[in-house]
């Protein structure tokens, strides 16, 4: 998130600002100065404390909804909070223990990665989604060859003991179907139970290298595995849950609001760019109303964090609910739940950094 120069405001405006966001969060309505000379604990006049709104929000961490005399933070005054106020708060022994219950490693990847979305939602009551892990990662099984017309060949192939992944893809040659057979039965005998990635690696690298000495049925596997591993396929998309949820925050209950929201989500391209920028940044990351650069969010906070594997971004996971959400809660939440998920897609079982 942009780094802002929180010097211009002092120890007192900073603590009334805390107590105002904290306020508003809970309750949400506009906070004004009798409730804050009552929740602040300092002992400043309802006057002095007025002062201090306006130069609040003369500076743009407040905001007046109407001409109550009351306030509520801004896209800038929640930043703030979250950058230098807030106090993250452990998750209960039964949030956790839920959270290790539900990912569990023989879910295979698709339930686990809808068991961390549904999971996410439950937990914060807001939307959880959890982008699909790169498909070329997890242990391999077993690949199966069917030929289709032409030189279009079915691929069938299975990772982590559970999950299939059909996929078409086109040969330089046509082949037989009892060349398809050797060829898998060569793949299943030299590489079962090695990473996805492992192998990629060596049928891209390391064979390609001593292609003149190899023979033809190793030249053939090769050939097709090459259309298999090269690249990654496109991104699919994600899984989420707890839409509906929103209705229940009024800032974002209204229909227009939730229309524009709920077409988002179906159209996926806004989200997915903004849960990219959350690839390769480490811990939790939190994009605060205009600071996710699309209108439609304004309002709303994403909170995300990336789930790996020895290292290896898979993806990222998160949540979407308003900027009126209690982040104390919610990072925790995100950030343990990528931990586990990525935990729990470890073929070797060791647990992930």
């Amino acid at each position: 998130m942009a780094n802002s120069d929180y010097s211009e405001l002092g120890e007192r405006a900073q603590h009334l600002l805390k107590v105002l966001v904290q306020r508003h969060i809970r309750d949400g309505q506009p906070v004004g100065s009798r409730a804050l000379t009552k929740d602040s604990g300092l002992p400043l006049s309802p006057a002095t404390i007025r002062n201090v709104m306006s130069d609040l929000e003369e500076l743009g961490y407040v905001q007046a909804p109407h001409t109550s005399a009351g306030r509520v933070p801004t896209d800038k005054g929640y930043r703030f909070f979250v950058d230098s106020l807030l106090t993250v708060k452990p998750l209960s022994v039964p949030d956790v223990d839920r959270l290790k219950i539900r990912l569990d490693p023989a879910a295979g990847a698709t339930g686990l990665v809808d068991s961390a979305s549904n999971l996410l939602s439950s937990l914060t009551r807001y939307v959880g989604l959890v982008t699909l892990p790169r498909r070329e990662y997890g242990a391999f099984r077993q690949i199966e060859f069917l030929p289709l017309s032409g030189t279009r060949v079915l691929v069938i192939l299975i990772v982590n003991e559970q999950e299939v992944q059909n996929r078409v893809i086109e040969t330089a040659r046509p082949f037989a179907a009892h060349e398809l057979r050797e060829v898998a039965n060569f793949l299943n005998q030299q590489f079962a139970g090695q990473d996805v990635s492992v192998v990629r690696q060596r049928l891209l690298t390391g064979m390609q290298q001593d292609r003149e000495h190899m023979n033809r049925l190793m030249q053939a596997a090769v050939e097709v595995a090459e259309q298999v591993f090269r690249e990654r396929p496109a991104e699919e998309g994600y899984v989420i849950a707890g839409q509906t949820n929103l209705m229940e925050h009024a800032e974002l209950a209204n229909v227009e609001k939730l229309r524009e929201l709920f077409d988002a989500f179906n159209r996926k391209r806004d989200i997915l760019h903004l849960l990219d920028q959350s690839v390769q940044a480490e811990g939790v990351q939190i994009f605060i109303g205009h600071e996710a650069g699309y209108e439609v969010f304004d309002g709303c906070s994403l909170v995300t964090a990336s789930y790996s594997v020895k290292g290896d971004v898979l993806g990222v996971l998160g949540v979407i609910g308003p900027t009126r959400m209690p982040y104390e809660r919610v990072i925790p939440i995100v950030d343990l739940t990528a931990r586990l998920l990525g935990s729990a897609l470890n073929p070797s079982g060791t647990p992930s950094p």
